[in-house]
Parts: structure tokens; C-alpha cells; sequence
């Protein structure tokens, strides 16, 4: 992502920040970030709390992105001092009825996964939301809450058969 990139996605907090309409404490704003791997917003937020000029208490609306050393945030994203590494879902098709659903960094790596697994291409590959619920057994999981039980990306969620419910097998 480039510094460009990254100063709209600064304006547009900043925007949303002193719009007043939501109001939410610093550190929930800060563990959706992470949860959600928004490594601007994350790094922002780290930036200001390193720098002392907001705390985990405050309110959120009260943030002044103009505090911000936007090049610093920059550098951080950069650098991800975080540890950020967003992890999607990617659903491949193997056949008429058969998909497999992989976790990984980026759809390219999804397929590269998937051909270096399976020994051949997928015949396509589209992203899911990490929030789609499917059931497993008995339970309903999301896709978000699933990915915690895997260490190393990518890898193999499941499998789905079109035609039956969203169950992964």
C-alpha cells in the first residue's frame, strides 16, 4: 500500500473520528483494528499511544489525526511493526460440485496453494467474508473464528459439496 493510499485511509478516519456520531474508547477502536487487520487504523493508533497523545481511555472522538506524524505511520505500516498479516478465505472450485476453502494472503496464493496440493489449477477462486458463519457438527462457526485454530497460513479450512448445506466436510 502505498503513502498515498495510506494518508486518504488517515483522512477518511479522521473524518469518520470527528463526524461525533460513534462514540467508542480508544482501545476498542484499537482491538477492532487488530481484529480485523486494519493495519493503518492499527498502526495509527499505536503511533498516538506511543507518543503519548492519546490513551486507551479516551474517547474516541476526541482523537486529533492532525497529532499524527503521518510519514511515522507510514513507516510503521512499513515496517508492520504489529505483526499484521491479513489472512483471507478463499473458496476454490476443483470440479462441477467439489470446492475446497483455503486460508491464505492473497487469492494468488490461495491458487498457488491449491495447485502445489492438488496438482492442478482451481477453476476459479473467489474471496469470502471471514464473517460468513457455516455450520460445523452441531455449531455455527465463522470463518474469522475457525482461522484461530490454524498456526500457519495457508491452509486448508474445509471442504464444501454443492448442493448440500453450508457444512464444510
Amino acid at each position: 500500500m502505498g503513502k498515498n493510499m495510506n494518508r486518504v485511509r488517515i483522512l477518511v478516519a479522521d473524518k469518520f473520528l470527528k463526524s461525533g456520531c460513534y462514540h467508542m474508547l480508544v482501545r476498542e477502536m484499537y482491538e477492532y483494528s487488530l481484529l480485523y487487520e486494519d493495519s493503518t487504523l492499527a498502526h495509527s493508533l499505536y503511533h498516538l499511544l506511543a507518543e503519548k497523545k492519546i490513551s486507551l481511555d479516551d474517547d474516541l472522538s476526541k482523537i486529533d489525526m492532525k497529532q499524527a506524524n503521518h510519514e511515522k505511520i507510514a513507516e510503521l505500516v512499513q515496517k508492520n511493526v504489529l505483526g499484521i498479516r491479513k489472512i483471507g478465505i478463499y473458496s476454490l472450485k476443483m470440479d462441477k460440485k467439489n470446492f475446497v476453502f483455503i486460508y491464505a494472503g492473497s487469492e494468488e496464493e490461495a491458487i498457488e496453494f491449491y495447485r502445489k496440493s492438488f496438482h492442478k489449477y482451481p477453476l476459479n477462486c473467489h474471496e469470502y467474508l471471514l464473517d460468513f458463519e457455516l455450520t460445523r457438527g452441531n455449531d455455527v462457526i465463522s470463518f474469522r473464528e475457525m482461522r484461530r485454530e490454524f498456526e500457519r497460513f495457508p491452509a486448508v479450512a474445509g471442504y464444501f459439496v454443492k448442493g448440500e448445506s453450508t457444512r464444510l466436510a
